[in-house]
């Protein structure tokens, strides 16, 4: 670890990789950032606090199929990727910058396999789909939202199970580090496992 400058953790919505990385900042005395911060496309189909979903936002999880949900997806991330890597190789390479964690979905394997920098390593996690679903139902507060809201989450959540499939192939194929989050009860337990095999 002390020859790292940055960590990216990679995994599908609702995974947990907000919770790791705030964790492992805070163990490590790192800076922590999001790639949600460098675009974010389209964002959640449900809100919490009351308001509308965006017409946008609606229409783009009506209309498409999980299949092309998660192709759209891959293709913001495609475009997303210069900046992701331009932060990345900042941290890396430039002493005087903050150690750095950088969270996202927009990590993908294939293309952090390419940055080919040796003070930066990368984890992704993933999980089972019911415990995708058993998340997700909870953050949008499923049981209270109506049936047309409930058909827009059910489609969030058919792109969440195929792009955490995705990319698990992937990692598997390249022969990366990840973790099953079902497998850890805790916080503090997902940094321990984070810390050994990034040690």
């Amino acid at each position: 670890m002390r020859a790292l400058r940055v960590v990216l953790i990679g995994g599908t919505s609702n995974v947990g990789k907000s919770t790791l990385a705030r964790a492992l900042a805070g163990r490590l005395g790192w800076s922590c950032v999001s790639t949600d911060r460098l675009g974010r496309h389209p964002g959640r189909p449900w809100r919490t606090d009351g308001e509308p979903i965006p017409a946008h936002v609606a229409s783009h999880y009506r209309s498409l199929t999980a299949e092309d949900l998660t192709a759209e997806q891959l293709r913001h991330y495609e475009r997303m990727w210069p900046a992701i890597a331009s932060l990345v190789e900042a941290h890396a390479f430039r002493d005087g910058a903050d150690r750095l964690i950088v969270e996202g979905s927009g990590v993908w394997p294939d293309r952090v396999v390419q940055l080919n920098i040796p003070k930066v390593a990368a984890i992704w996690l993933t999980a089972s789909p019911e415990t995708l679903r058993t998340r997700i139902h909870a953050a949008s507060r499923y049981a209270g939202q109506t049936d047309e809201q409930r058909g827009l989450i059910d489609n969030f959540i058919g792109r969440t199970d195929q792009y955490n499939q995705m990319m698990l192939a992937s990692v598997r194929r390249l022969g990366l580090a990840s973790i099953d989050v079902d497998s850890l009860p805790s916080p503090d337990a997902l940094v321990d496992q984070c810390l050994q095999l990034l040690d």
